[in-house]
This record gives structure tokens, sequence and C-alpha cells, in this order.
């Protein structure tokens, strides 16, 4: 049984998109790391509490945030 996941960023894409929010609001406006941003867009792993951090700026779920994909 192969038990690897891949995660996804794609509905932090749709949901900043959906509420008008930029990468650059995020960095100039919220102060957001662009090293994590960098890593958001390549799609690697960030801390969960990074995760809940966006959510938090965005006024979101986390599953507007990250997919687990099987």
């Amino acid at each position: 049984m192969d038990n690897s996941a891949t995660v996804s960023y794609e509905p932090l894409w749709n949901t900043m998109k959906r509420k008008n929010v930029s990468t650059y609001k995020l960095i100039n406006t919220y102060h957001f790391n662009k090293g994590t941003l960098y890593h958001l867009k390549r799609g690697d792993n960030v801390n969960i509490s990074t995760l809940a951090s966006l959510c938090q700026i965005l006024e979101c779920s986390i599953e507007d945030v990250v997919e687990i994909l099987y």
C-alpha cells in the first residue's frame, strides 16, 4: 500500500483570487515572509502555523488553503 500524499496549495491561490488578496498584499500589508511564499508557490511543505496564519489573514478555513491528494 502506498501511503504517500501530495500537498496542493491550489485552494490558496483560488481563495486569494476570490478575496482579492495578491501576493504583493500578503507581503506588504500582512508582512508575510517572501521565502515562505516561495515555498508555497513551489508546492513545498510548510509549517502548520503558516497555514493557520493564512487562514487568519484570509478569514477562511484550512480547506480553503491546502488540499491533501492521495
